[in-house]
């Protein structure tokens, strides 16, 4: 079975067992920068670590090569193929190593971003298992992560790294922090910040922790309220313009933005479902009939 590549730091006390995920999809830079910057921060750690860390930064290799949120060898998407085979396709393979340093772990983060063809407003997630005490640790977790925005959704979606951890009753967060195919200091930053607040938040490590940022907490436990890959989706192929920015307000049935066709002949509006953030929005021009344009999340501004 596929071996991923990984480093681990063992302290000299007792502490939780925290893993850390970057690259389940081949184009989400930031979060692989951020841990390979947490490895080189523990290389020379001269503080006490308690408990032990599994810092992973590029899970889905084969897509980084690529450079596409899958890999070519079988065109799936990891984060929804997980607990994944054995014995199966590359991807998986690739998802079944995964599950299993899930399923050893305590605490787990997965980190991403937008990608090549979204932005995501920085924000912490998780899923609203049934277990209260991991429901509460999960929100500690996110909170500690200091972005923006902290969501939680139904936990009835699988397939995906979260829902391997919600089987294995391991509280588990993700993050999103913009994408476009970029690699910004600032969603850097923003990750490697982010897991040592959360190693502080439980005692893994001695930090002063940063000024707080959350600015929204929602929690919305409807069916399917996580997926955001199929809100707002285009009517036909074409290009994408957007007519509003990332974080901005917008009321139901403003547009979003229109899906053009190639000569330009037909034009459609995309309105917003409903009245709030935009929380996710398309920066990749190309769009397929189906895929999303982008999210809002109804929530006061």
């Amino acid at each position: 079975m596929i071996e991923l590549q990984r480093r681990e730091f063992v302290g000299s006390e007792d502490g939780p067992r925290l893993l850390v995920t970057g690259g389940v999809h081949g184009d989400e830079f930031e979060p692989m920068a951020a841990i390979r910057r947490l490895i080189r921060f523990f290389d020379d750690f001269d503080g006490e670590l308690r408990g032990s860390m599994v810092l992973v930064p590029v899970v889905n290799e084969a897509a980084f090569l690529r450079g596409h949120r899958c890999a070519e060898a079988d065109g799936l998407d990891l984060a929804r193929t997980c607990p994944g085979d054995p014995e199966g396709s590359l991807t998986e393979q690739v998802a079944r190593a995964l599950s299993e340093l899930i399923a050893g772990a305590d605490l787990y983060l997965d980190l991403h971003t937008g990608g090549t063809e979204f932005a995501v407003f920085p924000l912490a997630g998780y899923m609203m298992v049934d277990d209260a005490t991991i429901l509460d640790i999960q929100r500690r977790m996110a909170r500690a992560m200091n972005l923006p925005l902290v969501w939680g959704t139904a936990a009835d979606l699988d397939g995906r790294s979260m829902s391997v951890a919600r089987d294995a009753k391991v509280p588990a967060i993700y993050t999103e922090y913009l994408g476009s195919a970029t690699c910004s200091k600032e969603g850097i930053e923003a990750c490697f910040d982010g897991v040592l607040n959360v190693m502080a938040e439980f005692q893994m490590i001695d930090r002063v922790l940063l000024p707080a940022e959350v600015r929204h907490v929602v929690e919305d436990d409807r069916p399917g309220s996580g997926h955001m890959q199929v809100c707002h989706p285009s009517p036909f192929d074409g290009c994408f313009e957007p007519l509003i920015g990332l974080g901005d307000r917008i009321e139901k049935g403003e547009p979003l933005g229109h899906v053009i066709d190639l000569l330009g002949e037909k034009r459609r509006p995309i309105p917003a479902e409903e009245s709030g953030l935009v929380i996710v929005l398309r920066t990749f021009p190309r769009v397929r009939a189906g895929d999303s344009c982008g999210v809002v999340m109804p929530i006061e501004c």
